[in-house]
């Protein structure tokens, strides 16, 4: 295969949408504002297109979105005088960006209005959305490897925005069950030019592997993940020293424990696709010294803890930037084990076909959904959870599996339309999407959700 991204996808709109939106940016020297959703993705998708432009001579300023809004979004344009590039969000308010008055660039995999039928947009308008191409949003493609993608239609020495576009996609988890489709092709060539190295091992991030397992959101370990007292006594069960070093372990104490980790997981109901991550590929980064999944923690953390600037900082070579990141990231880390523990302890609230939980840490909740739905909750239905900052408009963040997406699940029509029945907005993916809905609405907005997913996973009726 060429080494090139002409012939990676045979589809003409793959072509056609990539080659717009280089033709706009080429032909726009000029201060360019990058906006991006705050989660890792947006983070690492924003990541390579300041780089990108960087490269180019282009100055750019960076914009992240917490809560994304049709009126922020449209207050935002209003305060722009240039051309925008946006990543990983924009594809609800392609209306909006068609009356900005300058270039607009939008590379987004979410599922917008009208798919699968690309809108019909200005001359200054760029819409490139991997769903146009047949290419799934989902699973083989994320807003950041879309970025990193269009980075190297701009510039092939841009193959080096490997590591931000893998860190994007492992917060996204399109790496469960490993890379597929174009995000495996484009991997592929970032191991042919050694930019990443792929190994075996085991998800174990810490200076100990006691700490590491006591303190592991993914896999969370019901009865040790968040008690460091319960995961060195695992260990010690496994003889292994739990102050040891992750990469001080032989080969064989590995292999006693990832099968024990197996074992609990197993007997914790989780799915097998899910086990298998235990002993997977991992992606090692020569040029930070890191493990992908750590540069990938890092990112995310930073936007999750209110700081996203930092995250890019990181991709962008400010030293300082990587410890303030650590940082945020142990804060991030002891949000989502709490959410977690108070799930394993007093459980949810069910209806006949979701899930749902409040969380208090609001910027944290959809992490904490898609890990309980993951390694905490039964695979049947999916789960949603609400902030619970009432009086204001309240955050939801709804997750599920993807073989309930094989059942039928569609949670970005679901978001969207329960919002909508309540006076809010929403959408998404059909794996994992969102909404922000009025104060007050939140039992409605479960009812309409609770019916729609009925009719999708026919458990309509079923006990709760």
């Amino acid at each position: 295969m060429a080494s090139g991204p002409d012939g990676f996808v045979q589809h003409p709109r793959y072509l056609e949408e990539f080659g717009r939106a280089r033709g706009l940016l080429l032909a726009h020297p000029q201060r360019w504002r990058v906006v991006y959703h705050y989660d890792g993705d947006g983070v690492a998708g924003a990541s390579c297109a300041l780089r990108a432009l960087a490269r180019l001579g282009y100055p750019a300023q960076a914009t992240a979105l917490v809560h994304v809004e049709r009126e922020k979004i449209a207050a935002l344009l209003k305060a722009t005088q240039g051309p925008i590039l946006v990543t990983d969000t924009g594809a609800s308010w392609l209306d909006l960006f068609a009356q900005h008055a300058h270039p607009v660039i939008v590379l987004d995999h979410h599922r917008y209005p009208g798919v699968p039928d690309p809108p019909k947009l200005p001359d200054h308008v760029a819409f490139v959305n991997p769903l146009d191409w047949g290419v799934d949003g989902a699973r083989e493609l994320c807003a950041s490897t879309l970025t990193w993608l269009f980075s190297v239609f701009l510039d092939p020495a841009n193959w080096d925005n490997a590591v931000w576009g893998l860190s994007g996609a492992i917060h996204d988890r399109q790496h469960v069950g490993g890379f597929l489709g174009l995000n495996g092709t484009l991997i592929d060539e970032a191991i042919r030019r050694s930019l990443v190295v792929r190994r075996r091992g085991l998800p174990l991030l810490g200076s100990t592997v006691g700490e590491a397992l006591g303190r592991s959101i993914d896999p969370y370990v019901r009865g040790i993940s968040g008690q460091i007292g319960a995961a060195e006594e695992f260990l010690r069960q496994l003889s292994i020293d739990p102050g040891k070093a992750p990469a001080d372990l032989a080969p064989e104490e590995i292999d006693r424990l990832g099968r024990g980790l197996k074992e609990r997981l197993e007997r914790a109901g989780v799915v097998p696709e899910l086990i298998k991550m235990v002993e997977t590929d991992r992606w090692f980064v020569p040029s930070l010294g890191m493990d992908a999944e750590e540069v990938s923690n890092l990112q995310n953390a930073a936007g999750r803890e209110g700081v996203p600037g930092v995250g890019v900082a990181v991709a962008l070579g400010d030293a300082a930037a990587v410890e303030r990141a650590r940082a945020a990231e142990t804060e991030w880390r002891s949000g989502v084990l709490r959410g977690l523990r108070r799930i394993e302890e007093h459980g949810v609230r069910s209806m006949s076909s979701l899930r749902w939980f409040e969380s208090p840490e609001t910027p944290l909740a959809g992490t904490q959904a898609g890990l309980a739905m993951n390694y905490l909750l039964a695979p049947d239905v999916p789960v949603f959870v609400f902030s619970d900052d009432a009086p204001a408009p309240i955050k939801v963040s709804s997750r599920g599996l993807n073989r309930q997406v094989d059942r039928g699940l569609d949670l970005a029509s679901v978001c969207r339309n329960a919002a909508a029945s309540v006076g809010g907005e929403g959408g998404g993916h059909r794996v994992a999407s969102g909404a922000t809905i009025p104060s007050g609405t939140r039992d409605r907005f479960l009812e309409a959700a609770n019916r729609e997913l009925g009719q999708q996973l026919g458990t309509k009726g079923a006990a709760a």
